[in-house]
């Protein structure tokens, strides 16, 4: 039988796709909802419709602990979906675990690079940083776990062909600035695609203790491999306007928070190649579209043909 799951995060950026992604896989969806965001009318029409999908809304936040351990009691795997600002009050998620004892499966709010294995510098370092703590953590608690390790999200990445600071809708047509060589490889996968394996791992018993890793073969490319699929697509070549890794990391110094964050990103992941620096050790991880060839993933050259 489908594991209880519950989403903690459930109205943020990746949390809304994994509670409708819960659901579309046969899961009874909990959602730990703030009953101070119902204030946000955007908010409140989004929980809304998880009602509407059948989705049961527990009320409470991570300051208060008797909320969090009566959403825990309910479920048997917790999915975390905090953002940024959040990541060290997963503690109190940890602690709440602890004490009901009865949660089969926890996965802290990852999706995106490993942080055990990064060659990322301030100010990423100081948030992966803080994921390896929350790994540590859930360790020495000895809670049952699997990370997911993602790469980049399509929706924030591709729109704008690698320069996210820029917050593109659709990619550019005239002109792209490529940093450094634009060799480095980067994975780059869907959000809807991210969930799916992600659902499949929740009862999978060889995703338990490892890392998962979503690693689709025709999603690992440069940002250079970006920029030739869409030229491709629109039948002209973009002006390039190469960036150096030097100019790169003054512009990195100089931004202001959170776009300094962003800028940082590109720098890990678009110059140094941080998601692909290594190669998976089958003793700590799995790679997802091997465990799970039966998902159909939508390959970045397949997410560029909405734009055209």
């Amino acid at each position: 039988m489908a594991s209880k799951i519950l989403v903690i995060g459930a109205t943020g950026y990746i949390g809304k796709v994994f509670v409708e992604g819960s659901v579309k896989s046969g899961h009874a969806t909990f959602a730990l909802v703030r009953e101070s965001s119902l204030t946000d009318p955007v908010k409140a029409k989004l929980v809304q419709s998880f009602k509407d999908l059948g989705v049961t809304i527990l009320y409470g936040s991570l300051d208060e602990k008797e909320s969090l351990v009566k959403a825990i009691k309910q479920v048997d795997v917790v999915i975390s979906a905090l953002g940024r600002t959040q990541i060290l009050d997963q503690v109190n998620i940890i602690d709440a675990i602890k004490e009901v004892g009865n949660v089969k499966r926890f996965l802290p709010s990852e999706f995106g690079n490993d942080v055990d294995r990064t060659l990322a510098i301030e100010p990423a370092l100081s948030e992966f940083i803080m994921k390896a703590e929350i790994r540590r953590a859930i360790e020495a608690a000895k809670i049952p776990y699997t990370y997911v390790v993602t790469g980049c999200f399509a929706g924030f990445f591709v729109p704008s062909l690698g320069q996210c600071h820029l917050r593109l809708k659709s990619p550019p047509t005239d002109k792209v600035s490529i940093y450094d060589t634009g060799d480095a490889k980067a994975i780059i996968n869907t959000e809807e695609d991210i969930v799916a394996y992600t659902m499949k791992a929740v009862d999978d018993p060889r995703t338990l203790n490892k890392i998962l890793y979503v690693h689709p073969p025709k999603n690992i490319v440069s940002q250079n491999d970006m920029v030739s699929l869409w030229e491709g697509k629109i039948g002209k070549t973009l002006e390039k306007i190469y960036v150096s890794e030097e100019e790169l990391l003054k512009s990195i110094q100089e931004a202001q928070p959170p776009m300094d964050f962003v800028m940082g990103l590109i720098h890990t992941v678009l110059v140094q190649g941080d998601l692909t620096s290594f190669t998976i050790d089958p003793s700590v991880g799995v790679e997802a579209s091997e465990l799970y060839p039966d998902v159909n993933y939508t390959s970045v050259d397949e997410f560029l043909n909405q734009f055209v």
